[in-house]
């Protein structure tokens, strides 16, 4: 082995040498000189030292990479560039929702083409199968309104009015917004992996030669299950809200279930029952569209599925809540 001492590399007890050890040699030498120091190779024979040399003029010098100033210019460019490319996907999923309203509209105008085992079934995988956590969920929020408002109630004596707080923020927002985002997460990630896993397979451009069209096949059966089920869904989020608040008001402030009762039906308005349902179907539209347009953009291999996967529920979510934002505002200006 070559021995270095920063300024002599002694080559004295080496017999042989190939070109793996005089690269070897080589990059000693050169670390040697990186750190400073001037090395001279001695003890080599008249074939090594030969091998070394012809080694040292053909290996390539490393280029210290540039180091790259990102400008000013530079940043507005890639803000640029961001902007450009959200504006041509905002384009992207309005044509995609276009198209997809058009071939439901068609489809209610010839029955016969619908496809009803497709839409029973998704119907069970976005609904039936979703009553569980949805509920579980809104029973907890149920709760936590109920301690949480009669933590601060509790100090002006006002405990009866938990009552009111837990019904027109479960039943106006809380209710069917979240449901909407287990929906988008539980559900719109499924359409985007099943869509995007038919199209890494070419299934879809199967269909297409087949003259079957995609969006009629995948994508409408699954959106018109989303929006019968979503608002059934919120039906079951607001009794399983309230009755997670009721317990909660009987448990910490003796606020009995007759009591609840009463203080619901004589003070909360069907409106904002009916306010929080009329979300519904244009939260479903959200996810469904989102979801499957997503999964159509899935390219041929795994990491674009994982990615638009996690884009599909991103997306949905913050569409939801951009969309139930706007829903308060024109409320309240309608004075609902």
């Amino acid at each position: 082995m070559p021995r270095g001492n920063g300024n002599r590399i002694d080559l004295s007890g080496v017999s042989r040498c190939d070109t793996a050890g005089a690269w070897a040699v080589i990059m000693l030498e050169r670390r040697l000189q990186a750190a400073g120091a001037a090395p001279v190779i001695t003890g080599a024979t008249a074939l090594q030292h030969d091998l070394i040399a012809t080694l040292r003029d053909n290996m390539p010098v490393a280029d210290a990479a540039p180091i790259s100033r990102i400008t000013v210019m530079d940043r507005l460019e890639q803000v640029g560039r961001q902007t450009v490319s959200a504006l041509r996907q905002t384009l992207s999923i309005i044509g995609f929702l276009g198209r997809v309203v058009a071939t439901i509209f068609s489809l209610f105008l010839h029955p016969s083409r619908i496809r009803w085992t497709a839409i029973v079934h998704h119907m069970q995988q976005v609904g039936l199968n979703a009553v569980p956590i949805v509920s579980l969920m809104a029973f907890l929020i149920g709760v936590v309104l109920a301690f949480q408002g009669a933590a601060q109630l509790r100090q002006f004596g006002a405990e009866v009015f938990v009552v009111d707080l837990i019904a027109i923020s479960i039943l106006r927002e809380l209710g069917i917004l979240l449901t909407a985002i287990i929906v988008a997460g539980r559900s719109g990630s499924a359409f985007t992996a099943a869509i995007g896993s038919m199209k890494m397979r070419e299934e879809i451009d199967a269909m297409r030669t087949l003259g079957l069209d995609p969006v009629e096949v995948l994508v409408a059966p699954r959106v018109i299950a989303l929006i019968i089920m979503l608002p059934v869904l919120g039906v079951v989020a607001n009794f399983a809200g309230l009755f997670g608040g009721a317990l909660m008001s009987w448990i910490e402030l003796g606020v009995s279930p007759g009591v609840f009762q009463s203080r619901l039906v004589s003070n909360t308005g069907v409106e904002h029952l009916l306010v929080g349902l009329i979300k519904a179907p244009f939260f479903a539209l959200i996810i469904g569209i989102v979801g499957c347009y997503e999964g159509m953009q899935v390219k041929g291999n795994a990491e674009s599925l994982g990615r638009l996967t996690s884009t599909s529920v991103v997306l949905a979510i913050f569409l939801v809540i951009t969309a139930d934002a706007l829903f308060s505002i024109f409320f309240a200006v309608l004075g609902v």
